[in-house]
């Protein structure tokens, strides 16, 4: 009996290998459809409602996919140029970096303390650093060059969304099938769409409180700061690497010590705060699984992967917990809130 359970371990371990070998081997076709699919669920709650309204169906996509497309193209353009004059200008902020750095070696030498300069200058390359916002947003407009094939995705996922749940309905009507998969799309469904309506008001913050400082290429870090507030707990200390260095090399260490306090009270008072009273604390993960999932995704689908591990990761959680067998993994993965309450 121990043997056979030893076995069957085993041939669940190499089944789960040879699906990840798979998954990263079809990554250039999983990406696009992922983004797709994400894209999708964001866009449905907008596309229901005109047909809601007795908008023709026909026309409801057409006004979402326009009001979309339009939205895109004007983000795209101003990221644009943002990145364009930015890259033009890494040389300048690069150098002003180190030249910070090294004063603060003199100085630090001053007082009798010696840093290592050569090897902190080695590990922390200034101009590595200053391109760590461009490097993310530029691989994000890498995927989106099969633009065209991911708007069509969008729009057969919008198409079909009203009735997938009636194909399993009919063909599944003697068990709780239908049951699980509406309660998993709705919870699937509830956080993406919050996530996202939360994540575009902290960049739409970012975006203000930088332009009233002063600080450049502004709403390039607003787009950051939006993108990275999917990962809770790290993403908006992430985010705020380049806004601090950047306000740091162009306004002097008083302005770059008030944009760090400013992105660490949104990080506060967003995450900690505004996110648990409208999403709930049941979605929410552990700040290992989260780093975890990080690695783990951004191996196994990129940079792209990276920017959508958390939502993968919840979407997993959600499906685990759906089924009694599994739940013990959803609580693995949670942050323990709701057993201290129990």
């Amino acid at each position: 009996m121990q043997e056979s359970k030893i076995g069957y371990l085993f041939i669940v371990m190499a089944s789960v290998v040879i699906i990840l070998a798979g998954v990263k081997s079809a990554s250039a076709i999983l990406v696009p459809f992922l983004l797709s699919l994400f894209i999708a669920i964001i866009l449905s709650p907008l596309y229901h409602y005109f047909k809601s309204k007795k908008v023709p169906e026909g026309l409801a996509l057409v006004l979402v996919m326009s009001m979309f497309l339009v939205i895109l193209g004007l983000v795209g353009k101003l990221i644009g140029t943002s990145v364009s004059d930015f890259s033009a200008n890494i040389d300048v902020y690069s150098s002003k970096l180190a030249s910070y750095h090294n004063n603060v070696s003199d100085y630090a030498l001053s007082l009798g303390v010696t840093l290592p300069v050569d090897d902190f200058t080695n590990l922390f390359n200034s101009k590595r650093i200053m391109t760590f916002g461009t490097t993310i947003l530029q691989g994000m407009s890498s995927m989106l060059t099969n633009g065209f094939v991911i708007i069509l995705t969008v729009v057969f996922m919008l198409l079909e969304s009203g009735h997938f749940i009636d194909k399993i309905d009919f063909a599944d009507k003697q068990n709780d099938t239908t049951r699980h998969i509406k309660m998993i799309s709705s919870k699937i469904k509830h956080y993406m769409v919050l996530k996202a309506l939360i994540s575009m008001l902290t960049g739409f913050i970012v975006w203000i409180f930088l332009l009233i400082i002063g600080t450049d290429y502004a709403f390039l870090w607003a787009v950051l700061a939006f993108m990275f507030n999917f990962i809770p707990n790290i993403g908006s200390i992430i985010a705020a690497v380049p806004a601090v260095l950047i306000t740091l090399v162009q306004l002097g260490s008083l302005n770059a010590l008030i944009v760090s306090i400013f992105y660490v009270s949104i990080n506060v008072i967003i995450g900690s705060i505004i996110e648990p009273r409208v999403m709930g604390k049941g979605l929410g993960l552990s700040t290992l699984v989260v780093f975890l999932s990080l690695l783990f995704w951004g191996w196994l689908l990129g940079i792209v992967g990276m920017l959508l591990s958390i939502p993968l990761t919840i979407m997993a959680k959600i499906v685990f917990d759906a089924n009694e067998n599994t739940r013990w993994v959803a609580v693995l993965l949670g942050t323990g809130e709701n057993l201290k309450s129990s």
